[in-house]
């Protein structure tokens, strides 16, 4: 920086006006109460008029900002890191367009029930309805997207109104919340003494399922010929991994993860019974829900993917879940880990045990061998290009069993969520409940911040198809500015679901103009991921034998001063094995 330029930037900052500082102050102050010992806050971003003092006071005032290529992957990291730790980080746009971009990641958290607080500067109060720089009904749009929405009404107003967002993005069901600050609150001045520093809010209430609930739940279990509990990620979030695993070892019970509550138990335990999921979920009897939800990933609860007179037990937070597609017979209405905590109280009393020597068990155990002899004989098959199972089966030999898997994709998804284990809970990120493509940079960046801050050396490994990686690419600048040493695997079949090969492609392209001939689905063959990742300082692979494969992820394990990308070419034609049914059974919907 010369010396003029950095003139610049010191007389910019004691131009500052005292509200720049009420949000980060406020922010901060609310960031040591919760985090006590960490004492750490983020806010993603990307800065501009008429936030840019927002974020530097933000700094100023001891908060992590980190600088994205694009709105959406910084609102993605901010939920990230609310998933990840329970409390919102925010994200901070820009008016106008920035807002509107950040939308996308505002609905996905609201969808996942994540929390994250979302700051938007607007256009001034006095140039409303004039045709504004950017001028757009902020707080109007967003109530589409979150939980709440409002601008202070006066710079007096600010830190309550902060504190009232904050707290509703962690209560009842997490959310998104928005928060409007007009540019020329920005740029105004308010004497300190008429502001109102509200307290911080405190942890959310635990509230406990009514009683009679936990007697019949107990008493429908203990009946089951063929129980099943459905761990999903409202478990993960609520952190009763403890609880779920004794209740699992003490009642000896079959359980099935959703991609988001695998490792809330290792996906190795005994009882974890995903590798035969259709078969398990098909002809349960007693189904336990925890934490998750009878939607499009669970196939509704409905026939003919569930038992049509299977029994549900359904522990939720959110009473408007409740009955949702299928009607539960018991109903636990309350924080997930301590509804488990009530049912452990109940089995420790009167103990049972579900045998493990059951027809059901038998069953599960025979069709997870079966499942596994497939995969297999897929991963060992001595062609190239390689194929999915073959790139997952040598992935998963290498990867760290404490390491943070974020996966997005088709088919790289789908597959690599049963090849790739977790053994840690909140240790797996993926599209999560809206299905959203385009997510994994941003929260493989809020992963990798966190667990640098924290020290823990745990690596964050994000999986990606081709197409998913495309949405937001150029946060491969992002993780090399910080130095963030995330490994990301771009699993390359040249399309979205299914490509073609290089000679195909040059055929095709002799037939006419591509956008008639070429097939909807299909991207460039052959694309270099790897090059765009060594372009900014990061490590690119071009990989296309097992014997590369393993190379390249060994050396970017060993590497945790940078970001590595692994550019994995397959057969644009490899696909899933044979599954029971069609993806979502829409036909029979």
């Amino acid at each position: 920086m010369n010396l003029r330029t950095h003139d610049i930037a010191i007389a910019s900052y004691f131009r500052f006006s005292v509200t720049s500082h009420l949000v980060p102050e406020f922010l901060a102050n609310i960031a040591h109460r919760w985090q006590e010992a960490e004492n750490v806050e983020y806010m993603f971003g990307i800065v501009g008029v008429p936030i840019m003092e927002v974020a530097m006071a933000a700094q100023a005032a001891g908060i992590k900002y980190v600088g994205m290529r694009n709105e959406q992957a910084a609102c993605y990291a901010a939920s990230a890191i609310g998933y990840l730790t329970g409390r919102p980080a925010v994200c901070l746009v820009v008016s106008g367009p920035g807002l509107i971009h950040a939308l996308g990641g505002m609905a996905n958290a609201n969808v996942n029930c994540w929390p994250v607080l979302v700051i938007g500067g607007s256009s001034d109060q006095n140039q409303e309805t004039m045709g504004a720089f950017q001028e757009f009904p902020q707080v109007e749009a967003c109530r589409l997207y979150s939980k709440f929405s409002a601008r202070p009404s006066s710079l007096e107003a600010i830190p309550s109104v902060i504190e009232k967002a904050l707290r509703s993005s962690i209560y009842g069901r997490p959310a998104s919340c928005y928060i409007d600050i007009s540019g020329d609150m920005v740029n105004a001045r308010v004497d300190r003494d008429t502001v109102r520093f509200v307290s911080c809010c405190p942890p959310p209430p635990v509230s406990l399922a009514e009683p009679t609930a936990i007697t019949e739940a107990v008493s429908v279990l203990r009946e089951a010929k063929r129980p099943l509990l459905i761990i999903g990620k409202g478990a993960a979030y609520g952190r009763a991994e403890r609880e779920i695993r004794e209740l699992v070892e003490l009642c000896g019970l079959p359980f099935l993860p959703t991609p988001m509550g695998k490792g809330v138990l290792p996906d190795d335990h005994a009882n974890c019974v995903a590798a035969a999921r259709s078969r398990a979920l098909l002809q349960a009897d007693v189904i336990v829900l925890l934490g998750a939800r009878l939607n499009w990933i669970l196939h509704f609860g409905l026939p003919p993917r569930f038992h049509p007179q299977v029994k549900v037990i359904q522990v939720d937070l959110c009473a408007e879940e409740m009955g949702n597609n299928v009607r539960p017979v018991a109903a636990l209405l309350g924080d997930i880990r301590a509804v488990v905590s009530q049912l452990l109280e109940c089995f420790r009393k009167e103990v049972w045990k579900y045998p493990s020597d059951t027809d059901w068990w038998k069953t599960l155990r025979e069709k997870m061998a079966a499942n596994a002899e497939i995969s297999k004989g897929l991963a060992l098959r001595p062609t190239l290009p390689m194929n999915y199972y073959m790139v997952f089966h040598h992935v998963a030999q290498l990867l760290p069993r404490n390491c943070v898997i974020v996966s997005e994709g088709a088919n790289t998804m789908d597959i690599g969520r049963t090849l790739l284990h977790n053994y840690l809970p909140r240790h797996r990120l993926d599209a999560g409940t809206f299905g959203t493509m385009g997510v994994g940079l941003g929260f493989a960046i809020a992963a990798a911040m966190l667990e640098r801050d924290r020290s823990n050396g745990q690596r964050v490994v994000c999986v990606e198809g081709d197409s998913a990686f495309g949405f937001s690419g150029m946060e491969v600048e992002t993780m090399c500015r910080y130095k963030l040493p995330v490994i990301i695997i771009v699993v390359n079949n040249n399309g979205i679901y299914s490509g073609v090969d290089a000679d195909t492609w040059r055929e095709m392209g002799k037939m006419g103009d591509l956008t008639t001939v070429a097939p909807p689905v299909t991207l460039l063959p052959d694309a270099r991921y790897d090059e765009v990742m060594a372009a900014f300082g990061g490590q690119g692979f071009l990989v296309q034998t097992p014997e590369e494969l393993r190379s390249a992820l060994e050396l970017s394990l060993e590497d945790c001063e940078r970001p590595s990308l692994l550019n994995v070419l397959i057969d644009p034609a490899s696909d899933r094995k044979q599954q029971d049914f069609p993806w979502l059974t829409r036909s029979n919907l």
